[in-house]
């Protein structure tokens, strides 16, 4: 391709170090055109996630791997301008540094910018770690690191507890082994957005190749090691998530826990230990491993990344199954039905369970009103079911959809906090010290003067019932979780109950997620043709159902419930006759078209759910199925 010689000529003009200008000719005298186009063909971009990519070629090098083909540890990342390696993860960084020095600092340039980095357990995590530590204080900034592997929610939390003027965590959530990232958050402790996240990028597009040569060797003498009241503090920010500590602490059943490899363990342990819950880690999978080499895919979205964790729950009788992604902010869950059997719950499924039992306790302890108030909300994404929607106006409070991504509800959070603070100040002169407001206060006041989140979510198993941190927070949702079943077990209740009897109270929504992957240089433009033809060519009928309607977030103008305008997206929601829905987007972390598929069925009694939910299931999945057979015509 034009583009790929074009930047492997400007590559290879500087003075690269001699394993990366050996790992291209290699792949030269190997004829890896496929190789060489997906690694050069465009430089690598933010996307909802940051800048996420692969590691790993597909097509690895005798240079890159530093080995004989028996297979360990590859010694460098695979080189390219598509790809995560040093010369991406400094650039980003210096860009990153520009923008926040020039943008964000204002007229306090006096002051020394301020960057909190955490990471994973993926391959050169750690290295990349210290790679941009070494980059922002050689370009005169301080870095503050941990000593070792750390969960995105506690990078979230950290950049605000340390003040910091932005963030950065080293990882690729649930992505295949191949993969890592570079995640970016400012000082809200949120991920970035518009218009800093086309500012960034700007800059970082600025950086030219013979600038990044210079800082290839790491220098750590001036980076901070953070101690172990970084984690405490964090500890104690995540037990804010509950609203009452005794269901936790009266809770008598048994539960396991696997963190999958990953960071899961280093916070989710201590919390479960802090209140007594009977829970069995699984040995395994706590030892780290940038392989994941127990299941197919460290995604707790799929059953089979907490296989062994219902093993072990059935040799010890555990009744819950707990399973976090490798940075620790999505989590799985799998109960045990009245036969003894393990139910995979949807990320849908736990969002309706915690809003209703989380609105209840609230509206119990007296924090909300019994009819309910405008002034507290739910938060989800728009592709996220719509029994929230059901769920809030039946209990009197606001539901907010924003755009996917998790960024979107933190940058929520943050207007609200904005709209607190300016609120008292002009009302009464108060300037708040809003993370250090004790939670009943902030929660009061926010009710007040701005609008209280209940509960935030996103249908793939990311939750936040907390607001002190401003993304998903697996470590705080398996407490949250455990919560819900301590209470449920005082009204003898489990989970699949407490779900049937609201669904017998407000209907219930079936669902089916359908993802299909194009990987590389080639599948990028397949993604782009099928949006833009999807776009040109709307579908009339699905699956034989009658479209009513398409709604198209990149082309209209829509707002939220707030009346605030939402950037426009390539996501099309499509109505179909008899309540179903079908939202189709391409996926901002992965080479996939995602097709989310919703049926709605209204209240039935209890005895006859299981043949709704049946009927339902079929035609979920028949719509499902034509879209994802009807796709082919846009590819060709």
């Amino acid at each position: 391709m034009p583009s790929t010689a074009n930047n492997l000529e400007q590559w290879l003009s500087v003075d690269l170090p001699e394993w990366a200008r050996q790992s291209i000719k290699e792949l030269v005298r190997m004829e890896a055109w496929d190789e060489l186009n997906d690694r050069f063909f465009k430089d690598i971009t933010f996307g909802t996630g940051g800048m996420r990519g692969r590691v790993l070629g597909k097509v690895q090098t005798k240079s890159e791997t530093g080995m004989s083909e028996s297979g360990h540890y590859p010694k460098f990342p695979a080189v390219g301008t598509n790809t995560i390696n040093d010369f991406n993860v400094i650039r980003a960084t210096i860009g990153l540094y520009r923008y926040s020095r020039n943008r964000l600092l204002g007229d306090r340039l006096y002051e020394i910018p301020r960057l909190v980095i955490a990471h994973d357990v993926r391959y050169f995590s750690r290295h990349f770690c210290e790679l941009t530590a070494s980059t922002w204080t050689r370009l005169g900034g301080q870095a503050l690191i941990f000593d070792g592997p750390r969960s995105t929610p506690q990078l979230s939390f950290s950049i605000r507890n340390f003040e910091a003027l932005a963030g950065v965590v080293i990882t690729a959530s649930h992505n295949p082994p191949h993969d890592n990232g570079f995640k970016v958050y400012l000082n809200d402790g949120g991920q970035i957005v518009p218009p800093h996240d086309k500012g960034i990028i700007a800059e970082v597009n600025k950086v030219l190749i013979g600038e990044i040569i210079s800082f290839l060797e790491k220098r750590m003498d001036n980076v901070v090691c953070l101690s172990k009241h970084a984690d405490n503090c964090y500890l104690k920010s995540a037990r804010e998530s509950i609203i009452n500590e005794n269901a936790v602490e009266k809770m008598k059943s048994k539960i396991v826990f696997t963190a999958i490899h990953g960071t899961g363990g280093i916070a989710t342990l201590p919390l479960l230990n802090h209140y007594g819950v009977r829970v069995v880690a699984i040995r395994e999978q706590s030892e780290f491993s940038p392989d994941f080499p127990t299941v197919k895919s460290p995604n707790p979205e799929e059953r089979d990344a907490l296989r062994l964790g219902i093993e072990k729950a059935r040799e010890v009788g555990a009744i819950a199954v707990f399973g976090t992604d490798p940075d620790s902010d999505r989590v799985g869950l799998a109960v045990s039905d009245r036969n003894g059997d393990f139910r995979f719950l949807s990320g849908n499924n736990v969002l309706v369970a915690l809003a209703e039992y989380r609105i209840r306790a609230l509206k119990s302890m007296r924090i909300l009103p019994e009819k309910g108030t405008n002034r507290a909300a739910l938060i989800k994404s728009s592709v996220t079911t719509p029994m929230l929607d059901i769920i809030a106006k039946n209990h009197g409070l606001k539901l907010i959809n924003t755009l996917t991504g998790f960024k979107w509800i933190g940058n929520k959070l943050l207007e609200y906090e904005t709209v607190l603070k300016n609120s008292l100040m002009e009302s009464s002169g108060i300037a708040v010290d809003y993370d250090n407001t004790e939670r009943n206060t902030r929660i009061k006041l926010l009710l007040e003067n701005s609008t209280y989140m209940v509960l935030g979510g996103e249908e793939s198993c990311g939750y936040l019932g907390h607001d002190i941190l401003r993304d998903k927070d697996a470590n705080a949702a398996v407490l949250m979780l455990c919560e819900l079943i301590g209470h449920l077990e005082s009204r003898g209740q489990t989970i699949l109950d407490f779900l049937d009897e609201i669904y017998s109270l407000y209907g219930f929504y079936s669902e089916r997620l359908v993802c299909l992957t194009y990987e590389g240089s080639s599948g990028c433009k397949i993604i782009r043709k099928i949006i833009d033809n999807f776009r040109k060519h709307p579908p009339k009928v699905i699956g034989g159902m009658e479209v009513l309607g398409i709604i198209d977030y990149g082309e209209e103008m829509i707002t939220d419930e707030d009346g605030k305008v939402l950037p426009q997206e390539d996501v099309f929601r499509v109505m179909l006759k008899n309540d179903y829905l079908v939202y189709l987007r391409p996926s901002g972390t992965e080479p996939k078209i995602k097709i989310y598929v919703y049926g709605y069925h209204h209240p039935v009694d209890i005895s006859e759910l299981e043949a709704y939910r049946n009927i339902a299931g079929e035609r979920t999945e028949r719509i499902a199925d034509a879209i994802k057979n009807g796709i082919e015509k846009f590819i060709y």
